[in-house]
């Protein structure tokens, strides 16, 4: 039976991730994935496709405050919670400004964390930047093609819906096709996923509909069922050596060349896809852990 083998979270949208052992289920997500995205001057997101450095921009969850770290900055902190984030504004005889923001095409809804914030992500990446905190009184709503199944999905600043969910079968085997030609092997980080699986076969989760968890302890807790609703199309991002905030030099367009020979999927107009989207169709408030077992049903289609 399969079983969760790694969980991440990514506080900052396109920043380096966390890996835990444990998280919190919520309708949106993992608690804490994707609450803050950094934003140029017009608004407009800002992600490693355009700024790999960003990859080197460390993220930390205190006990209150969200840790930033980067190379030759500073370290950055701001309130994990909006309510504290509004109090520290005010000390500062300034208030958290409502900001209306997007993510490709969805509307999205931020609380301006500040000018020290802003100062700081402008001077690591060279450019006129603020940083974002997802409004906690709005939603962001998936796209309901996908949620009918579950009665509609909201997520916070992620591409599209809450949970990446992938295989690690599929990673392996992508890296013994990036060795055959000589490449190295890249880590599963390359394409943040948030629940990495076991037990599945290469690409199994291609073809999952849905995931059950049962709860990990007999202490009341809710039992999780996600929907595996739509592939994963692989954008720039995962030729970026997330280490490094920069392609590899001597593979700079893997591990897209090679995906490109037999990743073309014509379910989705054949684009490269690694990985499967999920929705939370039950079991929010609950708690992922690393070493639970999944029962998967898979659904193959016409």
């Amino acid at each position: 039976m399969p079983t969760i083998s790694e969980l991440f979270i990514y506080p900052v949208k396109s920043c380096a991730g966390i890996a835990l052992n444990e998280a919190r289920l919520l309708a949106t997500g993992l608690e804490y994935d994707r609450y803050w995205m950094a934003v140029d001057s017009n608004g407009d997101m800002l992600t490693q496709r355009a700024y790999p450095r960003m990859a080197l921009i460390a993220v930390e969850i205190g006990e209150h405050e969200l840790v930033l770290r980067a190379p030759g900055m500073n370290e950055l902190r701001t309130p994990l919670d909006a309510s504290q984030l509004a109090a520290q504004l005010a000390a500062q005889l300034a208030a958290p400004s409502r900001v209306v923001t997007k993510v490709w095409r969805d509307t999205a809804y931020g609380l301006d964390t500040g000018d020290a914030c802003a100062a700081w992500f402008s001077t690591f990446l060279g450019i006129n930047a603020r940083l974002l905190r997802f409004d906690p009184e709005r939603e962001r709503t998936v796209d309901p093609v996908y949620t009918e199944s579950v009665g509609g999905a909201t997520t916070r600043f992620a591409d599209g819906f809450p949970l990446l969910v992938i295989g690690q079968a599929s990673l392996d085997d992508l890296n013994t096709r990036l060795n055959a030609k000589g490449a190295p092997s890249i880590p599963m980080n390359r394409f943040r996923p948030n629940v990495v699986l076991d037990g599945l076969d290469a690409y199994e989760e291609d073809f999952v509909e849905t995931l059950s968890v049962e709860p990990a302890t007999a202490h009341g807790e809710q039992a999780v069922e996600l929907r595996l609703v739509k592939l994963c199309s692989c954008c720039p991002m995962p030729t970026i050596d997330q280490t490094k905030g920069a392609p590899d030099p001597a593979w700079p367009n893997e591990p897209t060349d090679t995906m490109s020979v037999y990743r073309a999927n014509p379910r989705r107009d054949g684009a490269l896809t690694f990985g499967n989207n999920a929705l939370v169709a039950s079991g929010a408030g609950a708690w992922l852990r690393v070493g639970q077992t999944v029962e998967a049903e898979l659904a193959f289609g016409d």
